[in-house]
């Protein structure tokens, strides 16, 4: 009987392969992870790219590009949504007077700005 060897390369596919048992294993590792937080919108990308496109979801497993485009994409949104934020509130006149003046009325206006901002930004980044 043949001894097997611990490691193989197989030159058509270019994978190498390790010996695990009686079985050859492929010896594919994953790509370093930056540190970067997926957060709110990155998971609600991925869940939409699981319904739509899982395609491109698994294009990107694959190449170890996941975790970088749903963290660049979190990115992205945080960044949107506080500048929509400032902007709507300045646009609307909903300012720390108001706050002073009328808590219920500031608050109001205030839930009303973040539930537009973000189908706003669930609309431009998230959803497409």
């Amino acid at each position: 009987m043949n001894e097997l060897k611990p490691r193989i390369h197989d030159e058509m596919n270019g994978l190498d392969y390790v010996l695990v048992g009686d079985y050859y294993i492929p010896a594919i590792e994953l790509p370093e992870d930056d540190d970067r937080p997926i957060g709110k919108w990155g998971r609600m990308h991925r869940a939409y790219l699981e319904e739509t496109n899982p395609l491109l979801l698994n294009h990107l497993i694959l190449t170890g590009r996941l975790h970088t485009y749903l963290a660049d994409l979190d990115e992205q949104a945080k960044e949107r949504y506080r500048v929509l934020i400032r902007q709507m509130a300045a646009a609307e006149g909903v300012t720390e007077e108001l706050k002073r003046q009328s808590q219920w009325e500031w608050v109001r206006a205030m839930n009303s700005i973040v539930n537009r901002t973000e189908e706003s930004i669930k609309r431009e980044l998230i959803y497409t």
